[in-house]
């Protein structure tokens, strides 16, 4: 097993599919101790003991991410049994579904960004908090979106939501650099991944080939591909980097 975040503490958020998955996988694979909550929480534990059965170190909880007391007692629960924190990666995340603007009821928008914002407004709060006590630092990873970083047709309530992530995400940078804390706040920014969210509009080979077409790499991405961001900003490799926008999108947004 490699070293790149060895001794570390994660906590994963949304880990029992996905990115989440990919990423729970490769920390763990790379040393760390890895938390994996999921509002399903079998699939949180499907992904704990994938990662017990290969040899690493991991364990699960149900959790709501637009649920305050759920975070508190996952914190106060990490508190108690790692006893440390080093790693956050908030990607409990929902879409729209190609909602348009005029079709978007005042509740859709709510649900969308209480899961999108208001999730890792709490899981980085949180997290500085409990890594504070700790006193070692830390590296807080949230996941935006290329639609956090341009528009696009049916996406407004998910635009706002991925929008807001980033531009908070600096701010709690800023906030951390001031404090003197050790903890860096970054964001990643998938492009056209296949994952469960994705799967429906990837059946549809109209759709697919758009996709595939408008990415200059000319694939779509993998949950992998972003799991490999994630560990980079999560190790000490990054330690000059914080308040930053990690694009993975195949060149997308370059167009």
């Amino acid at each position: 097993m490699a070293e790149r975040v060895a001794g570390k503490v994660a906590l994963v958020t949304g880990g029992g599919s996905g990115i989440g998955r990919a990423s729970a996988l490769t920390l763990a694979r790379e040393g760390a101790s890895v938390v994996v909550t999921d509002l399903r929480g079998e699939t949180a534990a499907e992904t704990a003991q994938m990662i017990i059965d290969a040899g690493g170190k991991a364990r699960s909880m149900a959790q709501d991410t637009t649920d305050e007391a759920q975070w508190q007692a996952v914190m106060a629960s990490i508190r108690a049994t790692e006893k440390r924190l080093d790693i956050v990666l908030n990607n409990a995340g929902v879409s729209n579904n190609g909602m348009l603007l005029k079709d978007t009821s005042l509740e859709q928008w709510r649900f969308v960004n209480a899961a999108n914002v208001e999730g890792v407004y709490m899981g980085t709060k949180y997290g500085i908090e409990l890594m504070e006590e700790a006193g070692n630092g830390g590296s807080i990873v949230n996941i935006s979106s290329i639609y956090g970083k341009v528009g696009a047709v049916g996406s407004v309530a998910y635009n706002a939501s991925k929008g807001a992530v980033c531009v908070f995400s600096k701010g709690a940078a800023l906030e951390c650099g001031k404090a003197g804390n050790g903890v860096r706040v970054n964001t990643i920014h998938p492009g056209f991944i296949e994952t469960g969210m994705t799967r429906e509009r990837f059946r549809d080979n109209a759709v697919r080939d758009w996709m595939i077409n408008r990415t200059p790499i000319g694939r779509s991405g993998v949950p992998q591909d972003i799991a490999n961001g994630v560990l980079y900003l999560a190790s000490d490799e990054s330690s000059f980097v914080t308040g930053a926008e990690l694009v993975i999108d195949g060149g997308f947004t370059a167009i």
